[in-house]
């Protein structure tokens, strides 16, 4: 909920419109009335309509007003409450220029939301499928995952992760490869958690021991994957997906961005702090190669960051951010010979590559070349020609990126931390400022907007850092 202007004369439907009738009373006679919540105002309500429980969770401009089972994530919530001991309390208070709800109202409308914001029926929104395609984006800054259906784009679920009390911040997240689990790491954390795609319940955790977890690479046939410890003893844990033990090799120095080769034999592991990488057999750790980054020594360290390998195999891409040298660097993968090197914006960082188009996307997570006056930006590099078709800005601070084919749609994760960005809508109940979520249209290479115009971001947590697909 949004900024509002005065009434007008407009009449909203008066009835409870699929809403419970607690509820829904509350709803069509204190918010969806004239001038405000309706279909025909809600251009300047924030884009929201609540004449009917369906309308809300269509939500608004900037992000939808309920998420399921949420209240402490819900802007409905925290534009109601006046009552600071019942969570957010943001303004202007709504109803907008009319008497505040009452306490007793407050708290049907918190309780109705945390027992799944139901409709009439019992139906809970998002409940019914559970192959649904969805985005997962995990946020450093709150220990939670927001999950957003893929189709309507907008956030549906909000799940903690971690184990402890503190902050853990979630830094990599990774879907399965038949799409039935989601996996996440965390830099303060001591574990990888496992979670279910369909109903995103939990399922289990490995214990890694309290490391600095940043990548987690999936071997192709889902059996293990491998997380890696950014330390200067760096550990490489291999973990058995099935029964969640761990198998640790220790020694490396600063490992960083994993990927596996097309057979899933070799995991290739970027040496962030250096000008090299690591080629490791996964059957036999002592047999690692390392392999140098370039054909003439540089004068400073090129700090790989992450690599990615091409639909087929042939090639893979490493980008590099040290100063003077942040660029994407091609190999061909037969014999780790350097190809071509693209030069690109500060900080290249994330990648995500399609399958059906020759593309690979690039965040530069601090580019101020690019598009000068603003931070970030987003290179799409043409991955069979090894050359940079264009670049785009999706907003401040763009780091973790995904893709669904089918939708032919880019997910940008776009972090805004620092404060020279835009101010977020609202706060919640973490420290910090909240990130958004922007999109590409893959088939015209650019980005998605909204039917006034403006381009399509949906404000989620703090610091939002990675983003993985169920398709």
């Amino acid at each position: 909920m949004a900024a509002f202007i005065s009434c007008t004369n407009e009449k909203a439907i008066p009835d409870y419109a699929a809403y419970p009738d607690n509820v829904g009373k509350i709803m069509i006679t204190k918010c969806a009335v004239p001038g405000c919540h309706t279909d025909k105002s809600k251009g300047a309500a924030g884009g929201l309509s609540l004449e009917s429980w369906d309308k809300l969770f269509e939500g608004g401009r900037n992000s939808v007003a309920v998420i399921p089972y949420r209240s402490d994530y819900s802007t409905l919530h925290y534009y109601v409450n006046t009552f600071p001991d019942l969570g957010v309390t943001l303004t202007p208070t709504m109803p907008y220029n009319r008497d505040n709800l009452s306490r007793e109202e407050v708290l049907l409308i918190r309780d109705w939301i945390n027992n799944g914001a139901p409709n009439r029926d019992g139906f809970v929104k998002f409940s019914d499928n559970p192959n649904r395609k969805k985005v997962y984006v995990t946020n450093q800054g709150c220990d939670v995952v927001t999950v957003f259906d893929l189709e309507s784009l907008t956030p549906m679920r909000y799940i903690n992760v971690g184990n402890s009390a503190g902050v853990e911040s979630p830094h990599n997240i990774k879907v399965s490869p038949d799409g039935q689990y989601w996996y996440v790491i965390s830099t303060g954390g001591n574990s990888m958690q496992k979670f279910k795609t369909s109903d995103d319940s939990f399922v289990g955790e490995a214990i890694l021991g309290l490391r600095n977890w940043n990548t987690l690479a999936i071997a192709p046939n889902g059996q293990k994957a491998f997380a890696i410890d950014w330390s200067a003893n760096g550990d490489i844990a291999e973990i058995n997906l099935n029964t969640l033990s761990v198998t640790h090799n220790l020694g490396f120095n600063n490992p960083h961005g994993s990927a596996f080769n097309s057979t899933g034999t070799i995991l290739y592991v970027t040496l962030q702090n250096s000008s090299e990488i690591l080629k490791i057999p996964i059957d036999d750790f002592s047999m690692f190669e390392t392999i140098n980054l370039y054909t003439a020594p540089p004068s400073s360290a090129l700090l790989p960051h992450e690599i990615i390998f091409t639909p087929d195999g042939s090639k893979y891409f490493v980008t590099c951010q040290g100063t003077g040298n942040t660029a994407v660097r091609v190999f061909n993968t037969a014999n780790d010979s350097l190809m071509n090197v693209i030069p690109l914006g500060e900080l290249p960082s994330e990648f995500a590559i399609s399958t059906t188009t020759n593309y690979l996307f690039v965040t530069c997570t601090d580019d101020v070349s690019t598009f000068p006056g603003k931070t970030g930006s987003v290179a799409v590099i043409d991955y069979t020609t090894n050359t940079l078709v264009t670049s785009l800005y999706t907003g401040h601070q763009p780091h973790g990126i995904s893709l669904d084919e089918n939708k032919k749609m880019v997910f940008v994760a776009n972090r805004n931390a620092t404060n020279d960005g835009p101010a977020p809508h609202h706060i919640g109940e973490c420290a910090g400022r909240n990130g958004y979520v922007t999109f590409i249209d893959m088939n015209t290479l650019t980005m998605v907007k909204n039917e006034g115009g403006s381009v399509k971001k949906v404000e989620v947590s703090v610091d939002p850092y990675a983003v993985a697909v169920r398709p």
